[in-house]
C-alpha cells in the first residue's frame, strides 16, 4: 500500500463557519468546493479536511457514524504554547488550558462554530524519559 494522503471527512450544519474557522485560525485553504463540501488543506502537510453538509433527504439510519462524539481533529505543531496565545487573542474558542500529559504531550483543545473539536499537540518529553538520537 502506497497512502499519498490523508483526509478526516466531517458531516457539519454550515459548512462555510467552519471553513472560515479552519481557514482564518489554523492556516488551511480551500482546495475544492462545490455546493455543501469544502476540502481544505495546509501547504505544510499533505493531510486534508472534507468538510460536507449532512443530507437532510437520507433517513437517520443512513447518518450512523457522521457524528462528532468523542472525535477531535489533531494537529501536531512545533510551538503549542505560542499557538495557545495567538488562538487566544484571535478570539478563538479554547477549552481551557494547556494540559502536560503523564506520556509527553503538551495540548489544548478548540473548538469551531459546528462543535468541531481540533487538539493541538507538541512532544513534550516528560522528566527523566530517554532521548532519542
Amino acid at each position: 500500500m502506497n497512502v499519498v494522503t490523508t483526509k478526516v471527512s466531517l458531516t457539519v450544519e454550515d459548512v462555510g463557519a467552519s471553513s472560515r474557522f479552519f481557514t482564518t485560525h489554523l492556516g488551511f485553504r480551500e482546495v475544492e468546493s462545490a455546493e455543501g463540501y469544502v476540502c481544505l488543506r495546509r501547504d505544510d502537510t499533505s493531510a486534508e479536511i472534507a468538510l460536507s453538509e449532512r443530507d437532510p433527504e437520507l433517513p437517520p439510519q443512513a447518518w450512523r457514524g457522521q457524528g462528532l462524539a468523542d472525535l477531535a481533529v489533531v494537529l501536531t505543531v512545533t510551538d503549542v504554547v505560542a499557538e495557545y496565545e495567538r488562538l487566544r487573542r484571535e478570539g478563538a474558542v479554547v477549552d481551557g488550558r494547556i494540559r502536560q500529559e503523564p506520556w509527553g504531550e503538551q495540548l489544548f483543545r478548540l473548538t469551531d462554530p459546528n462543535g468541531v473539536v481540533v487538539q493541538l499537540a507538541e512532544w513534550v518529553p516528560p522528566t527523566g524519559a530517554p532521548t532519542h538520537k
